[in-house]
C-alpha cells in the first residue's frame, strides 16, 4: 500500500506568531490541507503528520483524520522523517511520498505521474522537481543518462552548476523497504549538526540503488512560505488562479479589488460577482446572479438569478429570484424561497422565508417559518428566547404583520392573519383573523409646558 509522510513541524519564527507554519492559510484553508488535499485527490489516504512545535495544534486541527507523530527536536528533515518508521514498517511492500506541509501548491497529477516514473524506473527515491527562470538558492538537480548523480545546494554549486534551473521540490517518493534502511544510514556529521533527507540519495547510489527525478509541469509546486510576505504572495497567488478559473468558467468581474474566492467554490456562468465580495468553504452559486458589493457568503447554495448585495450570509440556502440587502444578515439554518425579498438591516436566524413573502427592513425574524407571500412591516421582531430556551414562530401564507410588531414565541398565527402596527401578540391567532393590542391612548395636555418650562421661556 503507498503511503504519504507530511512534515508539518516548521515553526516559522518569521511569521511571528505561536502556531505551527502549516496552520497558517491560503485562501482559507491551512497550507496543511492544500498538502491533504493532493494526497486524497491521489489516492493517498494513508497518512502521517510529523507535528513539532505546538503539535498539539496539528491534533487538533485534524481531529482524528489522519495520525500524527511527534518530532520533539528540530533535527533536520531525515530525522523528522525517522519519527514515522513504525508508521512506515507497518506495510514496507509499496511507496512513500514525502512532502512538505508548508508548501500548498503540490498537486493530484503531479504526485500520480512521478509515481508512475518512480515504478517505471525501479528507483529507490525519485526526486519531484520543477524547473524555475530563476533557481537561486535552490538545490539543483544534477542528472545522468540512468537517473541523477545527486543534488548540489546553491552554496555548493559550481558557476556551471548554478545555470541548471531545475530544482529540488523538497518532495520525494521512495520505495518503502529502501526508505526505511536508508534513514537508518543517516548521520549528522555536518556543520548544522542534523540528518538531511537529500543524503538519502548519496547513500542510495553508493549502494547500486536507482535515484532519479521527475520533473512535474506545475512550477508553482516550488512556492513556500517563510515570512508573512511569503504568505502574502501565495494568497495573490491562489486568488488570481481562483479567478482566472471562474473568468474562463464564464463568470464576470467589474473589478476584482477585494474579491477572495475559496477554491471550494462553485459559481454558474453569466453570474457577477462585484468589488468586496467574499465567498468561502463550500458555497455554490447559481447562474445570472449579482453578488455583492461587500459581501460575504460562507457554506452557502444560492439559486439562480439572486441578488446579494451587502450582505452576509452563512450556512443557508437562497432560492432562484431571490434579492437581498442591503445591509442583511442571514445566519446559518436558514432557508430563503425563490422571488422572496429580504431589505436593508435584516436579520435572519434559523428560519424559513416563504415563496414571494417580503420582509422589506429593519426586522429580526429567527427560529421562524415564514409562509408564502407574507408581508413583515418594519420593526417587526420575532421573540425567539426567554433567556432559557429558544422557542418557534410561524407565520401562515398571506399574513400581513404591521410595523412593530413583537411576535412572542411559541406562537402560531393562522393564514391571512392580520396584525395592527405596534401589536404584541402573546397567543395563537386562527386564519383571517385581525390581532390588535394598543391598549388605551391617554393624552395628558400641557405636560411638555410643565415639563419643559424654564427651557421654553428662554426662546
Amino acid at each position: 500500500m503507498n503511503k504519504a509522510i507530511i512534515l508539518a513541524g516548521g515553526q516559522g519564527k518569521r511569521m511571528k506568531a505561536d502556531m505551527p507554519k502549516p496552520l497558517f492559510k491560503v485562501l482559507g484553508e491551512p497550507m496543511l490541507e492544500w498538502v491533504i488535499t493532493a494526497c486524497e485527490a491521489a489516492g493517498l489516504s494513508d497518512i502521517c503528520v510529523v507535528k513539532g512545535f505546538m503539535g498539539e495544534m496539528i491534533d487538533e486541527y485534524l481531529d482524528g483524520r489522519y495520525r500524527t507523530v511527534l518530532q520533539a527536536e528540530r533535527l533536520g528533515t531525515g530525522h523528522a522523517v525517522m519519527q514515522a518508521v513504525p508508521f512506515l514498517k507497518e506495510d514496507e511492500s509499496g511507496n512513500t511520498l514525502v512532502l512538505c506541509g508548508d508548501a500548498p501548491f503540490i498537486d493530484a497529477k503531479t504526485i500520480e505521474e512521478s509515481l508512475v516514473i518512480h515504478k517505471q524506473q525501479n528507483n529507490a527515491v525519485t526526486v519531484i522537481t520543477a524547473e524555475l527562470d530563476n533557481p537561486y538558492g535552490y538545490g539543483r538537480i544534477i542528472r545522468t543518462q540512468s537517473g541523477i548523480s545527486g543534488i548540489v545546494e546553491q552554496k555548493d554549486a559550481s558557476d556551471e552548476q548554478r545555470a541548471i534551473r531545475e530544482v529540488n521540490s523538497g518532495a520525494y517518493w521512495f520505495r518503502t523497504a529502501d526508505l526505511v534502511e536508508l534513514l537508518g544510514k543517516l548521520d549528522c556529521n555536518n556543520s548544522q549538526n542534523e540528518y538531511y533527507l537529500t543524503d538519502t540519495i548519496s547513500i542510495a547510489l553508493s549502494e547500486g540503488r536507482n535515484a532519479g527525478a521527475y520533473k512535474s509541469e506545475n512550477a508553482d509546486i516550488i512556492r513556500g512560505a517563510n515570512d508573512r510576505k511569503d504568505l502574502l504572495e501565495l494568497n495573490t497567488y491562489a486568488r488570481n488562479a481562483v479567478i482566472e478559473k471562474h473568468l474562463v468558467n464564464g463568470v464576470g468581474f467589474v473589478c476584482t479589488d477585494g474579491v477572495i474566492i475559496e477554491r471550494g467554490v462553485e459559481i454558474g456562468a453569466g453570474t457577477e460577482i462585484l468589488p468586496g465580495t467574499i465567498l468561502r468553504g463550500k458555497t455554490k452559486i447559481g447562474t445570472g446572479c449579482a453578488i455583492g458589493p461587500n459581501t460575504v457568503i460562507e457554506n452557502c447554495i444560492i439559486g439562480d438569478d439572486v441578488t446579494l448585495n451587502t450582505a452576509q450570509a452563512y450556512d443557508s440556502e437562497v432560492e432562484s429570484g431571490v434579492k437581498i440587502g442591503p445591509f442583511v444578515h442571514i445566519r446559518p439554518g436558514s432557508c430563503i424561497k425563490s422571488g422572496a425579498k429580504i431589505g436593508d438591516f435584516v436579520e435572519i436566524k434559523n428560519s424559513t422565508i416563504g415563496e414571494k413573502t417580503a420582509i422589506a427592513h429593519l426586522a429580526y425574524i429567527g427560529d421562524s417559518d415564514v409562509g408564502k407571500k407574507v408581508n413583515i412591516g418594519c420593526g417587526t421582531v420575532t421573540v425567539n428566547y426567554d433567556g432559557i430556551e429558544k422557542s418557534r414562530c410561524v407565520i401562515g401564507d398571506n399574513c400581513f404583520i404591521g410595523c412593530n410588531t413583537n411576535l412572542i414565541a411559541p406562537i402560531k398565527l393562522g393564514k391571512a392573519v392580520y396584525t395592527a402596527a405596534g401589536t404584541t401578540v402573546t397567543r395563537d391567532v386562527p386564519d383571517f383573523a385581525l390581532a390588535i393590542d394598543r391598549g388605551v391612548l391617554k393624552v395628558n395636555e400641557g405636560y411638555t409646558l410643565r415639563k419643559l418650562k424654564s427651557k421654553i421661556s428662554d426662546k
